[in-house]
C-alpha cells in the first residue's frame, strides 16, 4: 500500500493529472517493494518556490522541474514509512511539455516517474545510471499507457 498526499502551493493541476501521478508513483514503488507500506508527499509549486528549494538544498540558483527528497529509513514491509517527498514545478512542467511537443499530462507523469525512481535510489550521475533510469521511466509510463502523444 502506498499513501500519496498532495499539497498545492500554486494553482492546482487537473484531477486527472493527480490521479495519473499517483498511479505512476505506485507502479514505480510496487515493482521494487511490493510488500512495503509507504507514504509519499507530492507538493506542486511555482518556479519561484522550486528555485528557492533548489538553491537551498542543491546550491543551484535556478528553477527546475522536479526535486526529490528520499528518506531511505524504512524498516519492515508491515510498517508505514515515509519514502520521501516530491516537489514538482507546475510552471516548468507546462513549459517543458510545450517545448518537448507532448501533453502536460505526459510531462507531469514523466516527472513523477523520474522523481519516484530517485526516492527508490536510482540516479543519473553516470551514463550507465542515466540509461538505466531512462529505460525504467519509459517502462513505467508505457505500462500505464502514458505516451508522448
Amino acid at each position: 500500500m502506498i499513501k500519496i498526499r498532495f499539497e498545492y502551493r500554486t494553482k492546482p493541476i487537473p484531477k486527472l493529472y493527480e490521479t495519473l501521478i499517483k498511479r505512476v508513483i505506485r507502479a514505480a514503488v510496487n515493482e521494487k517493494y511490493p510488500d512495503h507500506r509507504f507514504e509519499v508527499n507530492v507538493t506542486v509549486v511555482g518556479d519561484r518556490a522550486i528555485r528557492k528549494l533548489n538553491r537551498e538544498y542543491r546550491g543551484v540558483d535556478r528553477a527546475t522541474d522536479v526535486l526529490s527528497f528520499p528518506m531511505f529509513e524504512f524498516e519492515t514491509p508491515g510498517t508505514l514509512a515515509l519514502l520521501g517527498d516530491i516537489v514538482i514545478s507546475r510552471d516548468t512542467a507546462y513549459r517543458q511539455a510545450k517545448e518537448y511537443g507532448h501533453s502536460p499530462k505526459r510531462e507531469f507523469c514523466f516527472l513523477a516517474a523520474h522523481s519516484a525512481l530517485h526516492l527508490l535510489g536510482y540516479d543519473h550521475e553516470t551514463e550507465p545510471e542515466r540509461e538505466e533510469m531512462e529505460a525504467k521511466q519509459e517502462e513505467i509510463l508505457q505500462k500505464l499507457g502514458i505516451t508522448r502523444e
